[in-house]
């Protein structure tokens, strides 16, 4: 691929598909943030920064990443290597004080939250359901019953949950914490609540929810009124038979339908660029996942495009990443529909993502014929930006004037 290292966004995707290898030059234990596997599974690589400020997980531990391209090396700064040339140098962001600190009820908080990106991720339920079925109904990409219970808490007290948020925000400058569950017999939100309100009130902190759609949709007029600022959607795949074969529980617990009801609802009450639908590349052919970005965007959701990652210990872990070639144009479709839809996005004020190309970097993906034709709807967004970033910092200044 030429001139990658001028590409950002293409190295970004890179990494996500082919991972890297570590030299032996590296220091890890010291300089980094420490690889910890959480959650579903997209967290569990390194976090570095790219040049333009571009976060990214890449895949270290699985298999495919053992015969990368690219090459991890320090020569005092540390650098990305491919072949014989060095392609760029990047930052390790390095751990966190608070990942060592305690919460007063004696819990690791690294174990309570942890960074994605530059936002703060918390799983603080007990584990998906469909892991604890008989026979076995997860989705076959997570891997949340490998990592709940074991590499995290399985059960975090509102507490404990605030205290690790409180010193996210004053060590790391967090300004988003996101909550996620899986499937818990349609009580998800009614366990997320409590935290959900605790954390607005005494926060003031953006706030985003993913979880299974709830089959009332008015409990997501609870969740307005709490003041959540964001919803996701897993779909995780857009055709049908695909859908059933992967995600089982999903398929016969909660239907693709409910997810398009949830998605077209949440749009309407909290308005466009607010809601996304999420789905895996990598699983289903290209198009129909450009299929589904399109579907959202006539919603007015935004997509949320996950690369697929054969994460250690799941069902598909001997399984290939997507070829980057491949994912090209789904990532630039995901940016030109925003465009096309007036969905505002990459407004939310120190959000950094590691785990996913966000809709605003698909830019990096953009022809030169299409940045001309695009050119007004990104200045639009421009100044949409500066005027949300000045709005959020003037509403947390009055909340913590309030206290």
């Amino acid at each position: 691929m030429n001139n990658i290292q001028l590409n950002p966004g293409l190295l970004k995707l890179e990494l996500f598909c082919k991972g890297m290898r570590i030299d032996e030059s590296c220091c890890l234990d010291i300089d980094a943030r420490p690889v910890l596997r959480t959650r579903g599974g997209l967290g569990s690589g390194l976090e570095i920064i790219l040049p333009d400020n571009l976060y990214v997980n890449v895949p270290i531990e699985e298999h495919f990443a053992k015969k990368s391209p690219y090459l991890l090396i320090k020569r005092e700064r540390y650098f990305i290597k491919k072949d014989k040339d060095i392609l760029c140098s990047v930052i390790l962001p390095r751990k966190p004080e608070f990942y060592d600190k305690k919460t007063t009820s004696g819990k690791i908080m690294s174990r309570i939250g942890i960074l994605q990106g530059s936002y703060l991720g918390i799983y603080p339920t007990r584990v998906c359901e469909f892991w604890i079925m008989r026979p076995r109904m997860n989705c076959k990409f997570c891997s949340v019953g490998l990592n709940v219970g074991q590499n995290e808490e399985l059960e975090k007290t509102v507490d404990d949950v605030l205290e690790t948020i409180e010193a996210a925000r004053e060590e790391e400058g967090v300004t988003f914490v996101h909550f996620n569950t899986g499937y818990l017999g349609g009580k998800s939100l009614d366990e997320l609540s409590i935290y959900i309100n605790e954390v607005k009130r005494r926060t003031g902190l953006l706030v985003g929810v993913q979880c299974p759609p709830a089959s009332d949709l008015t409990r997501y007029d609870y969740l307005k009124e709490l003041g959540v600022d964001h919803l996701s959607f897993c779909l995780e795949l857009f055709n049908p038979e695909r859908f059933r074969n992967i995600c089982p529980g999903k398929y016969r617990y909660i239907t693709q339908k409910r997810y398009f009801d949830a998605i077209r609802y949440c749009v309407r009450m909290f308005g466009k660029g607010r809601v996304a639908g999420e789905v895996i590349a990598g699983l289903e052919e290209p198009q129909v996942t450009i299929e589904a970005i399109e579907n959202f965007a006539r919603m007015g959701a935004v997509s949320t495009v996950c690369i697929f990652r054969p994460c250690l210990g799941t069902d598909l872990e001997d399984f290939l990443p997507p070829k980057t070639e491949h994912m090209i144009p789904v990532f630039r479709r995901m940016y030109e529909v925003c465009l096309e839809n007036n969905i505002p996005i990459g407004i939310a004020p120190n959000v950094k993502v590691s785990l996913v190309l966000l809709p605003e970097e698909g830019r990096y993906f953009l022809s030169k014929e299409s940045v001309a034709t695009y050119f007004i709807p990104q200045v639009k967004l421009h100044i949409l930006k500066i005027i949300f970033r000045l709005f959020f910092r003037i509403k947390f200044l009055f909340h913590h004037i309030l206290r």
